[in-house]
């Protein structure tokens, strides 16, 4: 496909997202099964245009001279007029590119002159609660967010894993936040198929994940729980920080997002156990540590999946909120009398972050927090907040 072509691609797929409730990541892999023609390359270029978009979604828009809801033609224009793309070279008409300007077309508006919403590209609600942040945070979130490891420290550690990536060309560098992250350079597309990654010397997982873990500082033989443990990554974390001694119990209230699990553990050599909901009570009063990653809105990690920020509304939220406040309390029932809990989200959102330790606080008068910690891209990482939490009076 010519560079043409891809972008009438993305202005294609991107007006489909716009129509539906579909995730773009869904939308670009259903597209790619239908159109065959289209190669690896294409695929991933196309991709890029159109994350590419929404992370500026609203700025795009504003400088082509469109309104809210913008086609992704409109979208697409703007987005290239922000990175200085000749509109004539692209706009052609010819060979399957996005048909000619019209002299309308050919307008647009300095993004200095919108309001303060667009150029931070936020939805005007939630610039507020934006406002306790510097500027750059919300401009961070508009760029590409980086590839991270963290090195299973179960089986090398920084110097080894860099070398056997090193064998298959992928070129890593230390990262920020953490000391077992590496930051991927060259070779980032490589990394699922290295042999580091199949012989479980490294996992993809961001640099502040890894620092929340850090922070929590699991002890060696602790029984731990990952109450909403997805996928599993931060349970593994944990039992590699932990040297694999201990009982790392992993659940999540839809079960098939723990389908990965077992062959992720069996590769980073680690034994954990997944918990039914209908299991959680034998465990009340006896884990050591709870880790609640709770559903949040995501914001923190707005770079990597830009379409949940205008899929975010105020009444999502609040179901959102009222789901931390749940998991919460039940990570209380879940904790030994001398245990702690440690909540976090990939969360910039104040109401899902202090807010709602605030309210813990006022239903359960006997948890105080041990530490606290809030990391935005500006740190090195994805956006995350961490507070570990511990019975007041125990004994």
């Amino acid at each position: 496909m010519t560079p043409a072509a891809r972008v009438q691609a993305a202005i294609d797929i991107l007006d489909i997202w716009r129509a539906g409730d579909a995730g773009l990541d869904r939308i670009l892999a259903r597209w790619g099964r239908e159109n065959r023609y289209a190669g690896s390359g294409d695929r991933r270029a196309i991709a890029d245009l159109c994350y590419d978009t929404l992370r500026r979604k609203r700025s795009a828009a504003w400088v082509a001279g469109a309104g809210e809801d913008a086609a992704g033609r409109d979208l697409l224009r703007g987005t290239l007029m922000l990175s200085g793309t000749d509109l004539d070279a692209v706009f052609t008409g010819v060979h399957h590119a996005p048909a000619a300007l019209t002299e309308l077309e050919r307008g647009g508006r300095p993004l200095e002159d919108a309001p303060a919403a667009v150029q931070r590209d936020l939805p005007d609600w939630l610039l507020e609660m934006f406002a306790g942040y510097p500027d750059e945070v919300a401009l961070a979130l508009r760029e590409r967010a980086p590839v991270d490891l963290r090195v299973n420290l179960l089986k090398a550690d920084r110097a080894s894993a860099e070398a056997a990536l090193a064998q298959d060309g992928i070129a890593v560098v230390s990262a920020p936040l953490s000391d077992t992250a590496l930051r991927v350079g060259e070779g980032a597309r490589k990394v699922a198929r290295s042999a580091a990654y199949d012989d479980g010397l490294v996992e993809i997982q961001d640099a502040a994940s890894q620092a929340v873990i850090d922070m929590i500082t699991p002890v060696p033989g602790e029984t731990v729980l990952d109450l909403c443990a997805g996928a599993g990554g931060k349970t593994l974390a944990m039992a590699a920080r932990m040297g694999g001694t201990g009982q790392f119990l992993a659940h999540d209230i839809a079960p098939d997002r723990m389908t990965e699990l077992a062959p992720r553990s069996a590769r980073a050599g680690v034994s954990a156990e997944t918990i039914a909901t209908d299991e959680l009570q034998s465990l009340a009063g006896r884990v050591d540590l709870v880790l609640v990653d709770a559903p949040c809105s995501g914001s923190g990690a707005w770079r990597r999946n830009p379409d949940a920020k205008w899929r975010l509304t105020p009444e999502g939220l609040q179901r959102l909120v009222q789901t931390q406040d749940a998991v919460l309390d039940q990570a209380a029932a879940l904790a030994a009398p001398d245990g702690r809990i440690a909540y976090m989200t990939c969360s910039l959102l104040p109401v899902e972050n202090d807010a709602r330790i605030a309210a813990f606080q006022s239903r359960r008068h006997n948890w105080s927090v041990l530490q606290k910690r809030q990391i935005t891209p500006l740190d090195g990482g994805d956006g995350f907040f961490c507070v570990i939490l511990t019975r007041i009076n125990q004994g």
